[in-house]
């Protein structure tokens, strides 16, 4: 499969080849196969291999692989992100939210912070915490924005933050 599958790209970057976050579920999807594997090859950085491990489903692959990375790098925030982010996709939403949390409250005030939230919110949503996903999007924008973050994560924040409002606005 070369380039993006159809109607995929307008979708936000997830920040690897060949992975984009759907705009209807907010999360990682692979679209161009190709692409993520040979970028995966050419990867030694074990968060890659995690990553699209967690893409993929599979969980259980990826908390053994992110045990070994976590041992090496005990305090890395993004294998400590990818930690509830394994909670996340073991529909352990409760957990993973609470871990979200407590990773925002270590890096609040730093350039993770506007991270941190956006994980956050996209647990919030998939967890169907709509009005808190909505909270923890508006402020991760806020923050991107306020930083000049790159334009892919203001437009990743964009995206997420009226997908969930939507969804809100048609509960009400």
């Amino acid at each position: 499969m070369q380039g993006d599958m159809t109607g995929t790209s307008d979708w936000p970057e997830a920040g690897f080849p060949g992975i984009r976050i759907n705009p209807e579920t907010l999360l990682p999807q692979i679209v161009n196969e190709d692409a993520c594997r040979e970028a995966l090859a050419a990867s030694t950085d074990p968060a890659d291999h995690i990553f699209v491990l967690l893409v993929e489903g599979h969980a259980a692959e990826a908390a053994e692989l992110l045990a070994e990375a976590r041992f090496k790098d005990p305090e890395s925030f993004r294998l400590r992100a990818f930690e509830a982010e394994v909670l996340r996709v073991s529909n352990r939403l409760d957990r993973a939210v609470e871990l979200f949390r407590q990773l925002l409250h270590e890096v609040q005030g730093t350039p993770k912070e506007a991270l941190a939230l956006q994980f956050l919110g996209k647990t919030q949503y998939t967890a169907g915490q709509t009005s808190a996903a909505v909270e923890s999007f508006s402020r991760a924008l806020d923050l991107r924005v306020a930083q000049s973050a790159d334009a892919a994560l203001i437009y990743s924040s964009t995206v997420a933050l009226q997908r969930a409002r939507d969804v809100l606005d048609l509960a009400c």
